[in-house]
């Protein structure tokens, strides 16, 4: 992630420290459709999502499908931005390693198991049910 942030900052003269991730889900291509890189950032695929679904013909975070704690995402698409400011109506979905959540602090005081937030429009319902509900992205299962 430093990387892709440190290459896009040498290319375009910006300062790494003004930049961080926003982020698109393609939910209309799957990652073996997609055979170019992006132009900038990278495309991430793999990831799932508990507590919640992404609601394919909506473009938007949404309930759970019964029976099912968690569901594959689409592909995201992390994308440079300089002074990016997430949408307050987004939900700022933390992105784990592992579905256990926790890790040991390091040195910057966040945990080893945490990624990054990803944010995910929830245009029919208050970011703060998905906080409730623990929702959240994982990069692997249990099983």
């Amino acid at each position: 992630m430093t990387g892709v942030l440190q290459t896009h900052a040498r290319q375009y003269k910006i300062a790494i420290d003004k930049l961080s991730f926003g982020f698109e889900i393609l939910a209309e291509q799957t990652s073996e459709e997609m055979t170019e890189k992006p132009e900038d950032g990278v495309y991430i695929y793999g990831l799932y999502i508990e507590g919640g679904r992404w609601d394919r013909d909506n473009g938007c975070i949404a309930e759970c499908l019964p029976g099912r704690m968690t569901e594959p995402m689409p592909v995201v698409w992390f994308k440079p931005q300089e002074d990016y400011r997430p949408d307050p109506d987004e939900y700022q979905a933390p992105l784990y390693k592992t579905s256990v959540r926790a890790g040991v602090l390091s040195t910057t005081g966040q945990s080893t198991n945490f990624i990054v937030c990803v944010a995910l429009p929830s245009p029919t319902v208050a970011a703060n049910l998905w906080v409730l509900r623990a929702t959240a992205l994982l990069c692997m299962l249990d099983d």
